[in-house]
């Protein structure tokens, strides 16, 4: 039997729903072996309205765990996540020309849920400088589409594709803008770009859902897809499909947070 391997370098979701927790469970239901290069820890405070504490990793550990991955075991892909800082971006693309790993998607972690404003403005840069370049798919949602294009948040669609344009123009081959529930729009929607076509992924729109860790798992099961040797496009579109399902069957953990579910599309499949 042929193991696929998939490699997440991100940051730790102690509550379970985002980050390295929602792509190895990704990981697992698209039949991917996933494995880890965390880069922070993040833990919510319950006595402060779940205000969420970043602590980042040390670079040189980060690095000793790609290490690890990439050399003692190898990858089919990876995706990168919450990586916080403009050294850590730098240390990935590095490692990526050293290592040639292939298949990267970018997440662009760029806030904790709920938060406003980004945690470190320069990785906006950093991003559009270093790393993009080299990505085989970008997943932004519209605040970052809004951070990297420097066209501030998209509020249409074709204020999504005009985002999904210049990103394009970094040089990553594929541009998927997130515009899911929060668009004004009809049905929930993204914004798929090659360069030459712009596809619009439409869902319905799921109301009383729960979106914590969507855009991790969104980008997991990307990855997962290409690590098996799928197309970019079908890639994407399964990903589509699965976390439709995840935030479909979505539910609360407390007061303050509810994730997808990961095993919701088992069912979709079988049907």
């Amino acid at each position: 039997m042929k193991i696929y391997k998939a490699l997440t370098i991100a940051g730790s979701d102690t509550s379970g729903g985002a980050g390295i927790q929602a792509d190895l469970k990704t990981f697992q239901e698209r039949k991917v072996f996933g494995m880890t290069a965390l880069t922070v820890i993040v833990a919510q405070d319950p006595a402060n309205g779940w205000f969420h504490n970043v602590f980042p990793i040390d670079t040189k550990l980060v690095e000793a765990q790609i290490e690890t991955v990439v050399s003692g075991i190898g990858i089919d892909s990876f995706k990168t996540g919450m990586l916080g800082s403009s050294e850590l971006i730098e240390l990935v693309a590095r490692k990526m020309e050293e290592l040639n790993m292939p298949n990267l998607v970018i997440d662009p972690v760029m806030v904790c849920k709920g938060a406003d404003e980004a945690l470190h403005p320069e990785t906006a840069i950093s991003y559009r400088d270093v790393l993009i370049p080299k990505a085989t798919v970008v997943t932004p949602n519209l605040f970052e589409a809004g951070q990297l294009s420097q066209k501030g948040t998209p509020k249409t669609l074709d204020e999504m594709k005009e985002a999904a344009a210049i990103i394009h123009e970094l040089g990553a081959k594929y541009v998927l803008v997130k515009g899911g529930g929060k668009l004004q729009h009809e049905r929930a929607v993204d914004v798929l770009y090659d360069g030459t076509t712009f596809e619009l992924l439409e869902s319905d729109r799921i109301e009383k859902a729960y979106t914590h860790g969507a855009g991790c798992t969104y980008s997991a099961a990307i990855t997962a897809e290409l690590a098996k040797g799928r197309p970019v496009r079908d890639a994407i579109l399964t990903a589509k499909a699965f976390i439709t399902e995840a935030i479909r069957h979505s539910f609360p953990l407390n007061q303050y947070v509810g994730p997808t579910y990961h095993a919701a599309y088992r069912d979709v499949e079988k049907a």
